[in-house]
């Protein structure tokens, strides 16, 4: 029973670590306003950056990031940590090291859930690319750097966020299947990028429209929950 509940606290604590509302206390504190109520009504750096300026929204840009990787370094150090105690009775047949990676997976997706989904708002959010790149820099530099590289890229030609966003998404699955890496990972990484893609469902839309704006303009009025 020990080992379930500490299994499940687990899980918890990497949901609690995306859910940190970054963003929203960004705009408590440095502008007095509920960043939801603004620009895409998005908790992300790239609704800050419009509302709040560049500063602001690199500090939670880069805490965001830091949440996805904490929840996968938190997870590789608790786990086999609590399974040496003496009170916890795994099952027979469970093997840390093959159970590992299944881990990770599970306690990536909390964090991404915590992101966009935070319980500290009434579960609303971001769209969860900081966040993810995080947990992919954590569980695999490469595929991690990969993302990066095509996020960095596309928002040079096309300054658009959200297209670079999207577009280092489907990177990071494509390399998660090219470098060979575990099922799990590669689960991860394609529930991770699709959340990330439907959560941009409403940039979608305005893409579709050439109405998306770039880095720099105005940013669009749209449903906060989209």
């Amino acid at each position: 029973m020990v080992f379930w509940i500490a299994s499940v606290a687990g899980l918890a604590v990497a949901y609690l670590l995306g859910s940190m509302p970054t963003g929203y206390l960004a705009g408590k504190l440095l502008g007095g306003i509920d960043i939801r109520a603004h620009g895409s009504g998005s908790t992300g750096a790239t609704n800050v950056l419009r509302i709040l300026g560049k500063w602001p929204a690199l500090v939670v840009l880069l805490v965001d990031v830091l949440k996805g990787a904490g929840a996968i370094v938190f997870a590789r150090w608790f786990y086999p940590w609590f399974h040496t105690l003496p009170s916890v009775t795994p099952p027979p047949a469970f093997d840390p090291q093959a159970w590992m990676p299944w881990v990770v997976c599970l306690v990536g997706l909390a964090a991404l859930l915590g992101h966009g989904r935070s319980i500290w708002l009434g579960f609303t959010g971001g769209k969860s690319a900081a966040t993810g790149l995080g947990v992919l820099l954590a569980m695999s530099w490469p595929v991690g750097l990969g993302a990066v590289a095509v996020f960095g890229g596309v928002l040079a030609v096309s300054r658009i966020v959200s297209l670079g966003s999207m577009l280092a998404a489907l990177t990071a699955i494509a390399l998660v299947y090219g470098l060979a890496h575990p099922v799990p990972y590669q689960l991860l990484v394609i529930a991770g990028g699709g959340y990330v893609i439907l959560r941009h469902r409403a940039n979608v839309r305005r893409l579709l429209a050439g109405t998306e704006p770039r880095l720099g303009q105005g940013s669009p009025q749209s449903n906060p929950r989209s």
